[in-house]
């Protein structure tokens, strides 16, 4: 039987995991004649099948005034509470208003009762959830005991009820096992492991003309090797082991080119970076101000691209990370056939280098050996093609749409038969 799928979350917009993520999860249940709409704050969705409330966008002034009384303190005054409270119920209304609108039959949260961005919009679902007794499959990214920032606050009564919350008709999905230990320790629910996927069943399509030009616009010449680092800049990337190594390739034809700007985190790290690949005589060039979630010209006619333009022309990534709730750029890179180096963080560790993936690693520095294969890599086609070929087809085995789809079925399985 065909479901009539509610996604809800926050913002489902943008290059975000989240975002990606349901948007891949929308094109799989469609395969199988399920049909996808969609509820958040901000939302790039078809409006046809899409339900906007601007107050549950965690950037929403009201949930702003919340999040800046509730993080950091330890006493919750009364207008706190209220406030909250307020909220809850208002967008609890719009949910209804959404399921029926749509004749909605399953509900698919996107981390929004997992990390308290939104702390209203989680309550409001685990009261709409226990008062209409729906389905639901609550799709879990990063939960809040993850972060250091959400370890000190004055609303554990609210973490405790709604990230996640105990109900009975609720699936649970995580996306590393770390994670699925972790929830049943702290409470006590199960979960199915499903991973971040990609659809490599269907390869990349060539550079079009649009992408083309893309090396020059960089401001790199055609005997330059773009080595590329597709994340934010911020300190848990890990950027620094970038600057070390490509300081150690010793190869001033090597540039380091860092596609995401730093984001809401401040500026203070990237001031820092510079500096130190200033210091270190390492060409870092900074290009998060021309990549964007769509391709458009800007306000001063420049193209915008999209981070999938950068893959097809990088010689090397790399993934220096420090933490990662599972690492969407390591299956961009295996997907796109671009030869990367990784830094061995938790979930690689535990979930991804058993697989027997070839990829050269880093053990929180900067070794020779790294060094060495890195240059390899570079300077060896065949070598690169026949790594990069392997890394591919073992992806497609253990990251590929068909497992997601089995994960689906199942999930859906559960529900109408009664969990």
């Amino acid at each position: 039987m065909a479901e009539r799928v509610g996604f809800i979350s926050t913002r489902f917009a943008g290059t975000d995991g989240v975002s990606l993520e349901s948007a891949k999860w929308a094109e799989v249940l469609w395969q199988d004649d399920h049909l996808s709409y969609w509820y958040g704050g901000v939302l790039d969705r078809s409006q046809k099948a899409s339900m906007c409330i601007p107050e549950t966008y965690f950037g929403h002034p009201e949930n702003q005034w919340i999040h800046e009384r509730v993080w950091g303190h330890t006493h919750r005054a009364p207008v706190v509470t209220r406030r909250i409270h307020d909220l809850t119920e208002y967008i609890k209304g719009t949910l209804y208003d959404f399921v029926r609108e749509f004749d909605i039959s399953l509900l698919l949260l996107q981390n929004a009762l997992t990390i308290p961005m939104h702390i209203p919009l989680g309550l409001a679902i685990t009261e709409f959830l226990a008062e209409t007794t729906m389905p639901g499959i609550a799709h879990h990214h990063d939960f809040f005991w993850e972060r250091s920032r959400f370890q000190v606050n004055n609303v554990p009564d609210y973490l405790d009820m709604a990230f996640p919350p105990r109900d009975i008709l609720l699936q649970h999905v995580v996306i590393n096992q770390s994670a699925r230990e972790e929830l049943a320790l702290r409470k006590g629910l199960s979960s199915m492991l499903v991973p971040n996927v990609f659809d490599f069943d269907h390869p990349p399509d060539p550079v079009d003309d649009y992408s083309r030009d893309i090396r020059e616009e960089i401001g790199l010449s055609s005997e330059d090797k773009l080595i590329l680092q597709p994340t934010r800049i911020v300190p848990r990337k890990g950027i620094e082991h970038a600057i070390a190594l490509v300081k150690a390739l010793g190869n001033p034809r090597c540039k380091l080119v860092i596609s995401h700007a730093a984001g809401d985190e401040g500026s203070d790290y990237p001031e820092q970076i510079a500096e130190l690949a200033e210091m270190e005589g390492v060409d870092l060039r900074f290009f998060g101000h021309r990549v964007g979630d769509r391709r458009h010209l800007n306000g001063r006619g420049e193209k915008m691209y999209v981070l999938h333009d950068l893959y097809p022309h990088a010689d090397l990534v790399l993934y220096p990370s420090i933490y990662e709730g599972f690492g969407n750029a390591l299956l961009e890179a295996f997907y796109f056939r671009v030869p990367i180096v990784v830094n061995r963080y938790p979930v690689w560790v535990r979930d991804i280098e058993p697989k027997g993936f070839r990829v050269p690693v880093m053990d929180g520095f900067v070794n020779r050996a790294v060094v060495r294969e890195a240059v390899r890599l570079l300077d060896d086609p065949d070598h690169c093609a026949e790594m990069v070929e392997h890394n591919y087809e073992l992806a497609r085995q253990y990251y590929g749409y068909p497992l997601l789809r089995y994960c689906l079925q199942t999930l859906i399985s559960n529900i109408t038969h009664g969990l």
